[in-house]
């Protein structure tokens, strides 16, 4: 299910490939090629109507919708071609004589529109023309998640632009999310860890396992604000695997892995240091990525100098570096006390088939009566620390 309503005519586009030369729109009304190189069409006797198409000329400004208006008859078609193959839908006014595309006019871009129309006398004409857009000053790119093709119960589909967003909401309208099982879900917005805005769809409740889900961003032409254009559209796709829960109780130094409701494995862990800046966030976050082997350096979480080691078998749950992962040198305190730096440490043994078993988008839900709260939106994927009521006021179309 999309996270805004679909308004799709049942007039659809085709496209076409070509390279073209920007020249006015034509009002058609004979078999003729006009001086200014438009051209139209006519069959029944009769005079057809009159067609002009909004923006129309060279140099126009890119980031507005693409009108075709008929004067004495009603639109039956509407083909736009922009030597892309990108396909433009539209919808028609309720008379028959407007059609407005639900695409954007893209940057840097020539646009070729045919219509087709008739009047109530029954004559049929055709109208073709072009118009050419300038090329965007700045351009807006973006980065996607989750990354693979089986992905946990507890993964938004993320979308981080390179660049502010101030038309939140055109950027929103433009998003697509369909599944194979109509999963109600909503975008929200977050600023994420790095500074950058960010828009997440997340459905109501965990996915169900064997979803299939897509993303169809459709984004050319869509103007961000002051920080440019998207010159280019972005899918992504997805299938949920199995319902896998990983829960961690601090109080009691224990990991627990659910499959399907079914307990699968029970590890000894150690937490956060109680009282202070090294405590483990609580809440639920989602694992963001299996990094492996890595370096850990305490000075780039601001924890001074206090350990500069490699890790193995690294699970990033935070954006801020928070963990699960081997700690051999915290073996003494595995199932007893929470003594690390803020992540969820193991031996070596256990980090290792737990990596193989959890997978990117696994919920972890971590609890425990000395955690820190839990991680701000933005700081990895809090998104389940917030109530469906609550997450659904973060979109912009509320």
């Amino acid at each position: 299910m999309s996270a805004r309503p679909s308004h799709r005519s049942a007039t659809r586009l085709a496209v076409a490939v070509a390279v073209l030369a920007p020249f006015a729109l034509t009002a058609c009304s004979s078999d003729s090629e006009a001086a200014d190189g438009t051209s139209g069409s006519a069959k029944g006797g009769g005079k057809p109507a009159t067609v002009t198409v909004s923006p129309s000329g060279s140099g126009v400004k890119a980031g507005q919708p693409i009108k075709v208006t008929a004067d004495g008859g009603s639109i039956t078609s509407v083909a736009v071609t922009d030597g892309k193959g990108t396909k433009f839908e539209g919808k028609l006014s309720a008379d028959g004589r407007v059609w407005t595309s639900e695409r954007m006019a893209a940057p840097g871009t020539d646009y070729q529109v045919t219509a087709a129309t008739k009047t109530e006398g029954g004559t049929t004409g055709t109208g073709k023309g072009t118009f050419s857009t300038l090329k965007a000053e700045k351009v807006n790119k973006v980065t996607l998640a989750p990354v693979g093709k089986t992905i946990g119960i507890g993964h938004p589909v993320s979308i981080a632009f390179d660049f502010p967003v101030k038309n939140k909401a055109a950027v929103e309208r433009a998003l697509k999310i369909t599944t194979d099982n109509n999963t109600q879900g909503s975008w929200g917005w977050v600023k994420d860890w790095h500074g950058k805005d960010r828009v997440d769809w997340r459905p109501k409740e965990y996915w169900k396992p064997g979803t299939k889900v897509a993303l169809d961003a459709r984004l050319n032409g869509v103007d961000s604000g002051p920080s440019g254009f998207f010159t280019r559209d972005y899918d992504l796709s997805f299938t949920i695997g199995s319902a896998q829960i990983v829960k961690v109780d601090l109080d009691n130094q224990r990991l627990t892995l659910e499959r399907d409701g079914q307990q699968v494995r029970t590890i000894p862990v150690s937490g956060g240091t109680p009282g202070g800046v090294k405590r483990s966030w609580g809440g639920t976050t989602v694992l963001m990525s299996k990094e492996g082997t890595i370096n850990m350096n305490s000075e780039t979480v601001g924890l001074g100098d206090a350990y500069n080691k490699m890790v193995d078998y690294s699970m990033r749950l935070t954006w801020s570096g928070m963990y699960a992962h081997a700690a051999p040198w915290n073996a003494a305190y595995f199932g007893r006390a929470n003594k690390s730096s803020g992540c969820i440490g193991m031996s070596t043994g256990e980090a290792s088939a737990f990596y193989q078993q959890v997978r990117i988008g696994d919920p972890f839900v971590i609890t425990g009566k000395d955690t820190k709260g839990v991680p701000p939106q933005g700081n990895g994927f809090s998104n389940w620390n917030e109530s469906w009521e609550e997450w659904q006021q973060r979109s912009a179309l509320r």
